[in-house]
């Protein structure tokens, strides 16, 4: 099972080889990565990563991988592991992230922000004085598998 590090280092590094993702954010990450497991989990009924999600109040975060990218603030994030490599990547897993890339990679951070604040997994389990609250997979799943086509 990959890492979510692993699926933000495959965002990152699809971004940088696209002249036109140029925008993408710590926040923004944060945001591919939180559809990516959901349209995962709601898909095949298991995760792609095992790290959990949290409701932040700017929406879903994987604490682990935000801490790896939060110096870069609110400018682009740039890969941080000099060995990344496509070929650690299934020919599934590389159709299935750049289908996320291609349905949410156009979106600013602040319009997946609203998006996401728009979803019961993030608005039922946002609470404003518990910050960083984990969003239960199963929340996430019925979710994402609710709206599978």
């Amino acid at each position: 099972m990959l890492k979510a590090k692993d699926v933000a280092e495959w965002f990152i590094n699809w971004a940088a080889s696209d002249e036109d993702s140029s925008d993408l954010t710590n926040m923004k990450l944060q945001k591919v990565l939180y559809y990516a497991q959901g349209h995962h989990l709601g898909r095949y009924g298991r995760p792609l990563f095992p790290e959990q999600i949290e409701a932040w109040s700017h929406g879903p975060v994987i604490a682990s991988v935000y801490g790896s990218y939060k110096d870069f603030g609110s400018s682009p994030v740039m890969s941080k592991d000099a060995a990344f490599n496509w070929d650690n990547f299934t020919p599934e897993q590389h159709t299935y992230l750049a289908t996320i890339w291609n349905s949410y990679g156009g979106f600013t951070a602040a319009k997946l922000r609203n998006m996401t604040h728009d979803e019961a997994p993030w608005k039922e389990n946002f609470r404003a004085d518990e910050n960083r609250k984990v969003i239960p997979a199963s929340d996430i799943a019925k979710y994402f598998a609710s709206r599978a086509s």
